[in-house]
């Protein structure tokens, strides 16, 4: 099984919105989403047979875990995937990126927000992304909240890249960045230091409830900043661990009653790791989510 990290750094709207009325940035409940990285293994074997399979189980919306160093979606072009994606009645309205300061065997990732990110956006565009989601800062890209603050420039650089295409820049996070340095959050010094306009935020309701946080202050305090959601179930034995949605400690219903606060306009379901095979637990979540949540 390939980890978060290694698989990342190997692969390396509307900014309007806040303007429209409410009604329109609610989210559509049509869509539920999976980010594919949850069926990474598969993907990357047959990623025409795994889209198949996901759009058979019931899922219409995925959101993207690979636009790698050669600058291609699973192996094909923008246009082609696009069209993939269509025959399948899916569509892919999110994908993820790296920052790219972290280097492989010593020489800087394509397609990352420091390096080709002219080209990602392009490519973005031509495949039908509408947001562009920095997925991950590794280790050597965090540092001091002095670090955090660079980080939270080429966001916005990033992001007034993203906007002239139409598009809308995320950050996701996990859980460091709610580990305090000086009595800051980095996740507060992130929102705090970068345009809301031009970095919205995808927020990860496992990581952020395992750092001890509660998505319904997040929304309290920045209204309509979050119009991506990753829905995943925190395992309710230590060590808290990832489990289907509905099987675990985290308050769904609850959360989602909260949407339009958020500003939410997709959802993804994603387990990191699964008990047996992914198709069988993305199944169960997503058997849970249109009983309950949608």
């Amino acid at each position: 099984m390939v980890s978060r990290r290694s698989f990342l750094t190997s692969t390396a709207l509307l900014s309007a919105g806040l303007l429209v009325s409410p009604s329109l940035l609610a989210y559509n409940k049509r869509y539920i989403g999976l980010q594919l990285y949850t069926v990474r293994d598969a993907m990357a074997k047959d990623p025409a047979g795994t889209l198949a399979h996901l759009a058979k189980i019931g899922y219409n919306s995925v959101e993207g875990a690979s636009y790698t160093g050669s600058q291609k979606f699973y192996g094909m072009t923008p246009r082609a995937f696009a069209a993939l994606l269509k025959k399948n009645g899916l569509i892919m309205p999110s994908s993820h990126y790296r920052l790219g300061e972290e280097q492989v065997s010593g020489a800087p990732v394509a397609g990352t927000m420091l390096h080709g990110w002219n080209r990602a956006v392009d490519d973005a565009a031509a495949a039908g992304v509408k947001y562009m989601v920095c997925a991950y800062l590794s280790e050597p890209e965090r540092g001091n909240l002095d670090h955090y603050k660079y980080v939270a420039d080429q966001l916005n650089k990033a992001g007034e890249r993203c906007q002239k295409a139409g598009l809308q820049l995320c950050y996701h996070n996990h859980d460091f960045e709610f580990k305090a340095q000086d009595g800051q959050l980095p996740y507060d010094l992130l929102l705090a230091s970068t345009d809301k306009k031009l970095v919205q935020m995808e927020l990860d309701l496992y990581w952020v409830t395992k750092a001890g946080q509660d998505p319904l202050d997040l929304f309290k305090r920045h209204p309509g900043r979050f119009p991506l959601w990753h829905v995943k179930d925190m395992d309710k034995t230590p060590p808290n661990s990832f489990t289907e949605v509905g099987n675990g400690s985290i308050d769904f219903k609850k959360i989602f009653g909260h949407a339009d606060d958020a500003g939410l306009r997709y959802f993804f379901v994603e387990q990191d790791m699964t008990p047996g095979s992914p198709f069988d637990s993305v199944t169960k979540s997503l058997a849970y989510i249109k009983k309950n949540l949608v």
